[in-house]
């Protein structure tokens, strides 16, 4: 070995991080063979741990702050190295650098439908979307757990584990809240919550802590966004199902007059048959409505109208109708033919 390599080895004094923000969690300091000085200075900046690992053990962690390296700062890779109070002689050890400030705005989202059990809708497949905050929390756990030996590990290394976490307790959350999936888009912090409670045990079993999650959309599939549309369709119009059977018509009108006008074929056809049958019934049922109100005023009018019928129409008041009835045709108000036909009309009551 030369005597510059030699001086070289000596002389790692001064160990510490300046991170690049670029989105790295965890850096080994590059030893290159070296060995640190004993006695050396080791600066661990704010939002920031340190972990010397001897011989893939994880000794002794430091916290933010400006430590000088010796047996008594270091006491358990003295203990590992079986080191007396009289050491002073430059060491071999790796160092790795944690970052532990927030990682915000990560994202998660349901690049598939998900089936959660709804108490309105029963099984429901639904998509979701937002954001989440992590930070480091045990620099050991994680090291041991995710990152290990690599000379440098990032968020984006992190991002697809993380994401698949979020995503497996969505039912959990969904389940926890309580909250039916209509009401979701107006509890959106509530079932954030739940959806971060449900998910922190994951996060720190890794030595992560789960800051804050938000949920910035939740939706169903498209045909389940049809029936909850004419479900709100229906509430419009409240319970009268007559008054459902003609909100379904009219929405059904425009398609039918563009399937026509279109040559719409079979399909077409059957859209416009649905539509004149829920017509059809519409129109049955308040015909037979309006026939049986007719058939109950007429049975309620019945004894008055007899109450109030005369029993009989005495000779001299028919002949004194019929006189008037001349006299109107005399004066042209009535017809030859309407003039005879009442006359035969009021005859008929003297037999």
């Amino acid at each position: 070995m030369g005597l510059m390599d030699f001086i070289k080895k000596q002389f790692i004094d001064i160990l510490e991080w300046t991170e690049s923000g670029d989105g790295t969690l965890a850096w080994r300091y590059p030893m290159a063979g070296n060995e640190i000085q004993y006695g050396g200075s080791l600066t661990v900046r704010e939002s920031q741990m340190a972990v010397f690992v001897n011989e893939g053990r994880v000794a002794d962690v430091f916290g933010p702050g400006m430590y000088k390296l010796t047996t008594q700062t270091l006491p358990v890779l003295t203990y590992l190295k079986n080191w007396d109070k009289l050491f002073q002689s430059p060491f071999k050890s790796d160092l790795y650098f944690f970052s532990t400030r927030q990682q915000v705005d990560q994202r998660w989202g349901t690049s598939q439908p998900v089936t959660i059990r709804d108490k309105d809708f029963g099984a429901v497949r639904l998509r979701a979307f937002g954001n989440y905050a992590y930070r480091i929390a045990d620099p050991r756990l994680f090291h041991t757990e995710i990152s290990g030996t690599r000379d440098r590990y990032t968020v984006e290394d992190l991002d697809g584990q993380l994401r698949g976490m979020m995503l497996q307790h969505i039912s959990d959350a969904v389940a926890g809240s309580g909250i039916p999936f209509l009401d979701l888009a107006a509890n959106q912090i509530e079932f954030a919550q739940k959806l971060k409670e449900a998910t922190a045990p994951s996060f720190e079993a890794i030595g992560l802590k789960l800051e804050s999650v938000q949920l910035q959309n939740v939706s169903l599939p498209e045909e389940l966004q049809k029936i909850l549309d004419q479900k709100i369709g229906m509430g419009m119009v409240g319970n009268n199902m007559a008054q459902f059977m003609q909100y379904q018509t009219a929405q059904a009108i425009p398609a039918m007059a563009q399937g026509a006008g279109q040559g719409g074929g079979i399909a077409g056809d059957a859209m416009g048959l649905g539509a004149g049958v829920a017509l059809g019934q519409v129109l049955a049922q308040q015909l037979s409505q309006g026939m049986n109100a007719g058939a109950a005023q007429a049975q309620a009018q019945a004894p008055a109208a007899a109450a109030a019928a005369p029993a009989a129409i005495r000779p001299d008041e028919v002949m004194a109708t019929i006189e008037k009835l001349a006299d109107l045709k005399g004066k042209g108000i009535l017809t030859e033919d309407e003039f005879n036909a009442k006359k035969a009309e009021l005859l008929k009551k003297l037999v």
